[in-house]
């Protein structure tokens, strides 16, 4: 298996299209709530119909990946605390929501290299078959037919079936970069992307 990784070819990065911003601009809600640079996505949306500013919005991009930098200004957010609706009073902790609003262009940008790294990974086969969380066309519905399934399979078989569900949000924060860098490198990844991460 390594050596088939080994000697897959290096994939040519290809510098990102309008289509690509445009058709991911659209799936996002005009209402959702400003980013921390207070930019909407309505507003964004009409910014990015300008195609000089859709150009830059392009560079920007492009040149992140080609420097392997991500710019501060993406990384800052501001975290805000909301009321959670219908509550007849808020003098506990609990009845209230915490939320971080990062830059909305930032948002967009990265957005955008996910979907081209995500299709890239599908393509050269480095995602593990049973993964559906976060992937396109799978969803936490499919996640729930299946255990659906599972269980009446299990039913039929006279068998008890039991879950076992864990968070892993504090995965990304403990990840080995450097181990996940050499593995995308060989794997056959373009040596930006390694850097990028």
């Amino acid at each position: 298996m390594l050596e088939e990784i080994q000697n897959k070819p290096i994939t040519m990065w290809r510098p990102f299209s309008e289509n690509k911003f445009k058709n991911t601009i659209l799936k996002y809600n005009n209402s959702l709530t400003p980013g921390s640079d207070k930019l909407s996505w309505r507003y964004l949306k009409v910014i990015i119909n300008d195609k000089t500013c859709l150009e830059h919005f392009i560079n920007i991009t492009n040149i992140c990946i080609d420097l392997g930098h991500w710019l501060s200004h993406f990384k800052t957010s501001n975290s805000i605390i909301i009321l959670k609706p219908n509550k007849t009073f808020y003098d506990s902790l609990k009845m209230f929501r915490p939320i971080i609003l990062l830059n909305t262009l930032g948002k967009l940008i990265k957005k955008v290299i996910g979907k081209r790294l995500q299709f890239q990974s599908i393509s050269k086969n480095f995602i593990y078959p049973c993964q559906l969380s976060g992937l396109k066309q799978h969803s936490i519905t499919d996640v729930g037919i299946i255990l659906v399934h599972l269980i009446h399979v299990g039913w039929v078989k006279n068998l008890l079936t039991s879950t076992l569900a864990f968070d892993i949000v504090q995965f990304f924060p403990l990840l080995n970069y450097c181990l996940l860098s050499l593995i995308l490198e060989k794997v056959g990844f373009n040596s930006k992307i390694p850097i990028f991460f």
